[in-house]
């Protein structure tokens, strides 16, 4: 066990580049930490840490140690999960990564039911909308659109199927009018979202409407004034009547629904695969794992979004 507590102890410290952080999470002393950590460099005859004045690294064998162990930890945790739950009612840390658009649209709606319903379950959420190595991060499961699922992974759908829709303020379209297809985009003020895994500029995705390609996706890469990385901010910039911005209806629906914002160009963006629970393959699942996904099924069938009325 004293082994087991200074792995995870060099996992904590690879996670977040810092003692201080790490012993936070561990629950201990920053000079505790390091003491543990010295006794394994020793135990193990090799150097794990690269300590600087700011911040903590990896030398090429703790690279080389952390692809190792993260994975193992993960199958030990679940190992000792099992044999802690069997029997009993489900229990433990269920650690997620949601992108944000699910955090707001997913998570939040049902957090308090889930939570009441199952007490001995402690979440752990990152919100994040990069994608994360589950197994390499030891995290139980994850929320992803379906076309950016990792492979090898078991998926339950949420919801069905999404839309995207290109918004603006009725102001907006007053000023500059109603464009009647994608190419038009050309002639407006599109507010541009920057990726956060590559820094890349979105480029707004439709589907031919006719002819020999009619239902194929096609990208067009517009411009204008504003580019941001956030969608609420992107929604607010668009209700002030600053430009277009293309979202997921669920994003704008309240807006929408409101009158704050309408949509355009819907013909050009039928549905497409919506968000996923999604796991590692494994023969056992967590009992705390298996209420969640069972929980999740549950709420997507009872409050499965309902679409945007396109216009035409």
């Amino acid at each position: 066990m004293r082994d087991h507590h200074a792995l995870r102890a060099f996992l904590a410290i690879a996670e977040y580049g810092s003692f201080t952080r790490a012993a936070a999470e561990l629950e201990v002393t920053p000079s505790a930490l390091s003491q543990t950590m010295q006794q394994l460099e020793h135990q193990l005859g090799t150097r794990l840490l690269q300590r600087t004045t700011r911040r903590v690294g990896l030398t090429e064998a703790g690279h080389e140690m952390l692809q190792r162990i993260a994975p193992a930890l993960s199958e030990l945790d679940l190992a000792l999960d099992a044999v802690r739950q069997h029997g009993d009612r489900p229990r433990g840390s269920l650690r997620l990564t949601v992108p944000k658009v699910a955090a707001q649209s997913v998570i939040e709606p049902l957090l308090g039911e889930f939570m009441a319903r199952w007490p001995d379950v402690q979440l752990d959420i990152r919100v994040e909308n990069n994608l994360t190595d589950l197994v390499a991060e030891g995290l139980d499961a994850g929320i992803r659109l379906g076309e950016r699922l990792q492979r090898d992974m078991v998926a339950v759908p949420i919801g069905g199927p999404m839309r995207s829709v290109v918004v603006g303020a009725p102001a907006y379209f007053e000023r500059r009018g109603h464009p009647k297809e994608p190419k038009e985009l050309q002639h407006h003020n599109c507010i541009k979202h920057r990726l956060d895994s590559s820094g890349a500029i979105y480029r707004w995705e439709f589907a031919h409407r006719s002819g020999p390609q009619k239902g194929r996706w096609y990208e067009i890469a517009v411009d204008g004034s504003l580019t941001v990385n956030d969608v609420p901010l992107a929604l607010r910039a668009a209700e002030d009547g600053i430009g277009l911005a293309c979202v997921l209806d669920i994003s704008a629906r309240a807006a929408l629904d409101a009158g704050r914002l309408e949509s355009v160009l819907d013909p050009w963006l039928p549905p497409f695969d919506g968000f996923y629970l999604y796991y590692p393959s494994r023969f056992q699942v967590p009992p705390k794992l298996r209420v969640f996904i069972d929980f999740i099924r549950e709420w997507g069938a009872r409050d499965a979004p309902h679409p945007v009325h396109p216009r035409s």
